[in-house]
């Protein structure tokens, strides 16, 4: 066993976060404690089915065996192309398990954004789920893969993922080698986007991420997490549900029951009751709406009973003292109002851990006078990515909270927050001077302007660094849209915007002469090419950027900035007008 303090009356609570060098001996650990235990559940052949960790320790076991035959060596990149299910933390323990270096991609990424990856890397060997993942994956390999696993319907020339797993046999051998890993080890690569628009590999070390583990467990330490039961939705390959969705629930016993997918998240939630979950911002924005639309077909008196809970449950999260007549009437409010509303997130969430793009304060205090601890943090995938979030007893929704135990939190003279400590990356893959410029003195240059008060807790007030995050935390690179856009022979500049909002707009100037009909072709023509969270979603014909009007720079530059605040209104205007796109995917029906 790792880690002294792991024994017997641990089970099922865990009182003191033991010591590991890595996450495979993590895995393999807690397997060895508890055997029997449910650890991943997912829908199959019409029905929940569950895997213990101990079945889960042989699969890892086996798939690194096969794997290792099947010429998988240390340091050989792998890709990983999945959506979520038990499969994913099986390949990445196997493949830890070997010294491999996983990395995790996007279903939703192109042939283009596949073939970058592969390059960028040098991965020659990749796991798909389907069929239709892996012919992306073949397509994007200019020179080929040398192994190419399955997992579901392997097409012919595919390993099977089923014969990966196949022997049924102790973990035992497999468990010991993993123990030799050292924390410094690359754990894995994640790729995220660039301000030039090129992806960049954010190499993360085993202790990086093993330290976002540590900070999230003393963070929740008020909770008393027991038997806990997360919902999983939010893609593996994202940095936060990554690492706070799988290796830190993990890490704590946590079982962790995976989505059969956005549009079938409410249902999923009311069968599963999960008591624990990573949200992003988008998804309690549709919540909230779906709430606040029902309640406006609703009697004045139902209403007013909704917004007397609201008030009082609010006053109760922030810790402010109730009315002796608000006091009588909390039970029943609970009752008759919070209670039923909870109930849509399945009756036993206990908290929310709330990250990936800014959370607005008022949806945030929505959840909070009902009931729901939102805790809003902030993090980078160059930072495991977690950096500070707020404590379940000590929510300030404005802030992003408070920085986790063993990070350093700074803010430099001209605001840039800074951070430092085992959570900083390595570097980026293959990318001494773009690491250089983040990584300095061993501190880590976010992009991002904020400030701390009195008693530590963060706030984001800007951003230096040219990327858009989406209310649904995706990262998009702006310049790299604008320059597919451009390419269009009836688009003469764009800009892109979207900043916390759940789809892109781009202002558009056309090429002289050219209908608004031929350049809403172009746009289309130029979505095609993009990944469903890149794609323009409302556009807006413009006149062009110049040095006159203050929109270009000297060097031909469109100030970016200026440009979205100089047309806000046209861009409100067009977003309320709707969009035939939903932000969570093509048409996805709301699961709300």
């Amino acid at each position: 066993m790792i880690g002294g303090g792991d024994v017997k009356g641990l089970y099922p609570t865990v009182d003191a976060y033991p010591e590991w060098p890595n996450l495979a001996a993590m895995l393999f650990d807690r397997a060895a404690a508890w055997p029997d235990r449910p650890m991943l559940r997912a829908f199959r052949a019409g029905g929940w089915q569950s895997l213990s960790w101990g079945g889960f320790a042989r699969q890892a076991a086996a798939a690194a065996r096969a794997l290792r035959a099947s010429g998988v060596a240390a340091g050989d990149r792998v890709v990983i192309v999945s959506d979520n299910r038990p499969e994913f933390p099986i390949a990445e323990a196997a493949l830890m398990a070997l010294r491999a270096v996983p990395v995790p991609a996007y279903v939703t990424n192109t042939v283009s954004d596949h073939a970058h990856v592969l390059r960028d890397c040098g991965a020659q060997v990749a796991i798909a789920a389907t069929p239709l993942l892996a012919q992306r994956l073949l397509a994007a390999a200019s020179g080929g893969l040398d192994l190419l696993v399955v997992m579901d319907d392997p097409p012919e020339g595919a390993l099977a993922w089923s014969a990966l797993v196949a022997a049924d046999r102790p973990p035992d051998d497999i468990a010991a080698e993993a123990r030799t890993i050292p924390a410094r080890a690359l754990a894995c690569l994640i790729y995220t986007s660039g301000t030039g628009g090129a992806p960049k590999g954010v190499m993360l070390s085993h202790r990086a991420i093993l330290s976002n583990c540590r900070g999230a467990f003393e963070l929740l330490r008020p909770l008393r997490l027991r038997d806990e039961i997360y919902l999983s939705f939010l893609p593996l390959s994202h940095a936060f549900e990554h690492t706070a969705g799988q290796f830190f629930l993990l890490s704590i016993g946590t079982e962790i029951v995976y989505s059969r997918g956005v549009e079938h998240l409410a249902a999923d939630m009311a069968v599963i009751h999960p008591s624990i979950m990573t949200m992003v911002p988008r998804v309690l924005e549709l919540i909230r709406a779906r709430v606040l639309a029902q309640l406006a077909r609703e009697p004045a008196w139902r209403q007013a009973l909704f917004h007397r809970a609201l008030t009082a449950g609010l006053k109760r999260a922030e810790g402010r003292r109730l009315s002796p007549v608000e006091m009588l009437a909390d039970p029943l409010l609970d009752r008759l109002v919070r209670g039923k509303l909870l109930a849509r997130f399945g009756g036993r969430l206990r908290a929310a851990m709330c990250g990936g793009a800014r959370l607005e304060p008022e949806v945030g205090r929505f959840f909070l006078a009902l009931g729901l601890k939102v805790m809003q943090g902030y993090g980078q995938t160059e930072a495991g990515p977690v950096i500070s979030a707020n404590p379940p007893d000590a929510i300030r929704i404005e802030t992003v909270g408070r920085a986790l135990e063993g990070v350093a939190l700074r803010i430099a003279g001209d605001g840039e927050i800074l951070v430092a400590g085992d959570l900083v990356m390595d570097g980026y893959w293959g990318q001494t001077e773009a690491t250089e410029a983040v990584i300095q003195d061993g501190w880590l240059h976010t992009g991002d302007v904020g400030e701390l008060d009195a008693d530590g807790y963060l706030t984001i007030t800007d951003r230096k660094k040219d990327i858009i995050v989406l209310s649904g935390g995706e990262t998009v690179s702006p310049a790299r849209i604008e320059g597919i856009l451009v390419a269009e022979p009836e688009i003469a500049q764009a800009v892109v915007s979207g900043e916390g909002q759940a789809g892109l707009n781009a202002l558009v100037v056309a090429t002289e002469g050219c209908s608004a009909e031929a350049v809403a072709h172009a746009v289309t023509r130029a979505n095609q090419r993009l990944s469903v969270t890149e794609r323009v979603r409302r556009h807006v014909l413009v006149p062009p950027f110049t040095l006159e009007n203050g929109l270009l720079t000297p060097t031909q530059k469109v100030r970016r900035l200026q440009a979205v605040r100089a047309h806000a209104e046209k861009i409100e205007e067009k977003q309320g007008q709707g969009s035939a796109l939903d932000p969570l995917g093509p048409r996805a029906p709301d699961p709300f």
